[in-house]
């Protein structure tokens, strides 16, 4: 077995389960690989053996069985640049917060490999976006794709931008807004939940419009299906707005026509001990307890 290792930047209060996991790797003969940014910091703290590191995407083929990050949602979101369309699956070792992505919590990693050596998982695929410009944006070229959201906001001014949205080519609204999201399943309980979006199911084939901050009141989240075409164009008192995908962002201008649709791959990602979405959303969100005083 060959694994990839990938944290977005060492913090010291992880050592001492980095050191189990990398002792855990070497005792079961598990071949890994570590993300260079990340052995620069790793190295100065754990002891480790005849390290190999990665820098691209393209040192990751189909030898790898797992990619393991090191980290919260937000690191899994950057190990996806990586991933790109390697079908290598993530298990997400969470040492950050809340957690929806990565979950195998730090003390269980032993239990983790495992369940990874006996092969006592299920793997759950996720839906990406896909985003294409005209005119085309260079730097989107081989990066436009975003796992939770995509999303338009507004510069370098306190107005609101205005963003004609349409659906399979037919006008849906236009959004007097501070920008608007759309978000896959996996995205629902990230930006999109804190702009007041639904929550969806990871498996559901749907997709979520968000405004941020609407001017019209009446303006409502929604759902539609995973195969709609959604086709953004924006304007405003600037010359420029942002675009972001997963918090990757480029300034835009208004000019620009911003067509999102469903990526032509997925992601898959690893399930451990039957910890199921709904039981994640329970635990974070504390759904079903009494937080009565």
């Amino acid at each position: 077995m060959k694994v990839a290792i990938y944290g977005q930047y060492y913090k010291p209060e992880d050592k001492e389960y980095l050191t189990e996991l990398f002792h855990l790797l070497e005792k079961n003969a598990i071949e890994y690989i570590i993300e260079n940014h990340y052995y620069k910091g790793l190295k100065k703290e754990v002891e480790l053996k005849n390290a190999v590191t990665f820098s691209s995407y393209k040192d990751l083929d189909n030898s790898f069985s797992f990619m393991i990050t090191i980290g919260g949602d937000g690191t899994i979101l950057r190990a996806v640049t990586f991933i790109r369309n390697s079908n290598i699956p993530i298990v997400g070792i969470n040492t950050g917060r809340l957690g929806f992505l990565a979950t195998v919590q730090k003390d269980e990693i032993e239990n983790a490999i495992h369940q990874l050596l006996t092969e006592n998982y299920k793997i759950k695929e996720r839906t990406l976006l896909s985003v294409t410009t005209s005119p085309v944006i260079k730097s989107l070229k081989s990066l436009n794709f975003a796992l939770n959201e995509v999303s338009v906001s507004r510069k370098n001014t306190a107005s609101m931008i205005t963003i004609e949205t349409s659906i399979d080519n037919e006008y849906l609204n236009s959004y007097w807004s501070d920008g608007l999201i759309i978000c896959t399943p996996t995205g629902s309980t990230g930006y999109s939940l804190s702009c007041g979006g639904p929550i969806i199911t990871p498996q559901a084939k749907s997709f979520a419009i968000t405004p941020i901050a609407p001017h019209n009141l009446n303006a409502r989240p929604m759902v539609i299906p995973d195969e709609t075409t959604i086709t953004l164009k924006i304007s405003g008192r600037e010359d420029e707005f942002f675009l972001s995908l997963d918090s990757r962002i480029v300034s835009v201008n208004n000019a620009t026509e911003v067509c999102i649709k469903k990526a032509d791959f997925s992601l898959k990602m690893i399930q451990i001990n039957n910890q199921t979405f709904i039981k994640t959303l329970r635990e974070k969100l504390l759904w079903g307890q009494d937080t009565r005083n």
